[in-house]
């Protein structure tokens, strides 16, 4: 029997148990977590039923793993990145890759020179009906692409006792809507269309001026009313303008104070012959539009583009969603670890890296240069 992989998760919220899920589903053997705290790491490896506690990243880096998963507050994600790859580990690294440019242009360097596999969860590229897309919109019969629009919605800080780290600056870093969330838009409107952002205009909004101290988790909201209050810098809300390197217009609209919008991700790509909309909320059909019909495809294992049916696992009709993509992610990223070791394959197609973590920050840069100056920058 093969040796199974062996694997550490860092961090021990939402997204680290998605990614620990996603790691056993792959085949791998989660050997140990590090938490918030020593204390807190071991009371998380008793409830994964994981033997190692970590209580520094030393440990981690020491260890015996294969490759680590990075799910800690985005002030870490860089430092955290660089130690691992130079100790000889393969890095999965939540996004943002880092606070800033610098900072991943920095982690990016490090990846080419040690060689390590590295990857970052753009998991909407993971969803069958986004790579559906993707091959619509880049084969001859949708024709020449003249607009590409969207938003990307949530509520969860809508209300005023809502917190937790991404808020502070220091920890979430400078761009809070925009960088989280508005980066997988950007992502994906740029890997769909195969075509990048040139440059920008672009307006923030701070509605809530005031919230608690970054205590609570994430999606949800401090209880009572006599927590402290601080002030807040990182944006609620982010629009953007732009033209693509082809010279096509654009626009998003990015905000966590979308009431009824829990995950929203929607984007719509006109094109000369056909347009198309994917929605993340309903992921399981894509919206094609013509001068004459319109129809909507069902995500379908045995219909569609190779890769829309290489990632359906499912029959048409049983619903996948977000978890699955995640899924496929970690995934496509063992996969690309194996193809590295044995030197014998090629990583799978979309694997986002840390050259992709650099794009984004590149673009959440100069939607905070436009703001600041109140006029259009160039990207990158």
């Amino acid at each position: 029997m093969a040796t199974r992989r062996k694997v550490a998760i860092l961090g021990a919220g939402m997204i680290g148990e998605v990614h620990r899920r996603a790691a056993v589903l792959a085949g791998a053997e989660v050997a140990g977590v590090m938490a918030s705290s020593p204390e807190r790491s071991r009371e998380v490896a008793d409830a994964w039923g994981v033997e190692t506690a970590y209580a520094s990243i030393d440990e981690v880096a020491a260890s015996d793993v294969e490759a680590v998963h990075i799910c800690t507050p985005n002030s870490s994600h860089v430092p955290y990145s660089i130690q691992l790859m130079e100790a000889g580990k393969h890095v999965l690294c939540e996004k943002p890759l880092g606070t800033g440019l610098d900072e991943a242009r920095e982690a990016a360097a490090v990846a080419e020179r040690t060689g390590m596999i590295n990857t970052i969860p753009f998991a909407y590229r993971f969803h069958p009906m986004a790579r559906e897309l993707r091959a619509r919109v880049q084969s001859d019969a949708f024709g020449a692409v003249n607009l590409i629009h969207g938003s990307y919605l949530q509520d969860w800080m809508l209300n005023p006792m809502a917190s937790g780290w991404r808020v502070d600056a220091k920890a979430g870093g400078p761009s809070r809507a925009f960088g989280d969330i508005g980066s997988h838009w950007c992502d994906l409107a740029e890997w769909v269309t195969g075509d990048r952002i040139a440059e920008l205009v672009s307006t923030t909004s701070i509605t809530i001026p005031k919230r608690p101290a970054a205590t609570a988790a994430s999606f949800s909201a401090v209880e009572g009313g006599d927590a402290e209050l601080v002030d807040v810098t990182t944006e609620d809300s982010a629009l953007i303008l732009f033209r693509t390197q082809k010279g096509i217009a654009g626009s998003a609209v990015i905000s966590q104070l979308s009431a009824g919008r829990k995950n929203r991700l929607w984007i719509e790509v006109d094109g000369g012959t056909q347009s198309a909309v994917f929605d993340q909320e309903h992921a399981e059909q894509l919206w094609i539009g013509a001068d004459a019909e319109t129809t909507l495809l069902v995500r379908d294992p045995n219909q569609g583009s190779p890769e829309q049916r290489r990632l359906a696992g499912l029959p048409a009709g049983h619903a996948e969603g977000y978890a699955q993509c995640f899924e496929h992610y970690v995934a496509d990223s063992y996969a690309a670890i194996d193809a590295k070791t044995s030197g014998t394959g090629e990583a799978p197609q979309g694997l986002p890296t840390f050259a992709d973590g650099v794009r984004a920050a590149e673009i959440c840069d100069a939607m905070l240069r436009s703001d600041a100056e109140k006029t259009w920058v160039k990207v990158g």
